[in-house]
């Protein structure tokens, strides 16, 4: 199916809901489709959600908002309520499930007190292909994600976001903090914050891809392959950045950035 039609097939699936209230991250997806419910609504049939909660880094929060006042629609901010859920932070496989769950309960009570009938979020084709437990959440809670109906790829949400001039059409995949710590490894937000501090201290060099994943006292850093000299190159002044996080070992992942790493040791055979 050509990339114009899915467009036109996302535009009509939109159209079809009336009223909107959009889980908005401020990421490539949740931007198009944002822009595209506002395009096709109207503002005053729209209205953005963006979770402040401490499992996002505080830079990504500020963008999202950015980016919901330049599209200009409402947007509210709220903090949700995971961390204080133990099925959440024991971080079990199914720990993004548990984290959907208190995000789309949070979004429905907001959407039934405005009056909107439907709550949407911006899973895209490709996530239908990794390992997602949150989209059983989406099921479960009638969360309706029109980019995957529309089988828009992450390419192709990219490619159009172009088009429209989104600033976010190049912006590099995000995930929550929770996603460098190993699964079983306990969450709190002191963890969050160490990881949180140590990334930024990658993205002042320059870099705007990375992970830094937890394993305890080591620190295992993840960047594009471009990236290797400069990280190479600022070895030293990111060993003692990381290590006031109380890193004792921190290495470079000679793979690269990829998504899901942490899943690879978990599903190995």
């Amino acid at each position: 199916m050509e990339i114009n039609t899915k467009y036109q097939n996302l535009k009509e699936t939109i159209k079809s809901l009336e009223s909107v209230l959009v889980a908005f991250s401020g990421g490539v997806d949740s931007a198009l489709l944002l822009k595209t419910c506002v395009d096709v609504l109207g503002r005053e049939h729209v209205k953005a959600v963006i979770n402040a909660s401490p499992i996002h880094p505080g830079k990504e929060i500020e963008e999202a908002t950015y980016i919901a006042g330049v599209i200009g629609v409402d947007y509210i901010v709220i903090a949700t309520s995971e961390m204080e859920d133990p099925d959440f932070l024991q971080n079990t496989k199914e720990r993004c499930y548990y984290c959907k769950l208190h995000l789309f309960d949070a979004l429905w009570d907001i959407a039934h007190k405005i009056g909107f009938p439907h709550v949407v979020e911006g899973s895209n084709l490709d996530d239908t292909k990794d390992f997602r437990p949150g989209s059983r959440a989406c099921r479960e809670k009638n969360i309706i994600s029109p980019l995957q109906m529309a089988e828009l790829t992450k390419k192709e949400v990219r490619s159009i976001s172009q088009n429209l001039l989104l600033a976010t059409h190049d912006k590099p995949s995000n995930a929550c903090l929770a996603s460098r710590i190993p699964y079983g490894t306990q969450i709190d937000k002191n963890l969050l914050k160490r990881i949180e501090r140590a990334e930024d201290a990658l993205k002042a060099l320059g870099i705007r891809q990375t992970r830094v994943r937890y394993h305890g006292i080591l620190a295992r850093i993840e960047v594009g392959e471009e990236d290797f000299n400069l990280i190479m190159d600022n070895r030293n002044e990111i060993a003692e950045e990381l290590r006031k996080e109380g890193f004792v070992y921190i290495t470079l992942d000679i793979e690269g950035y990829r998504t899901g790493s942490m899943n690879e040791e978990s599903f190995e055979g």
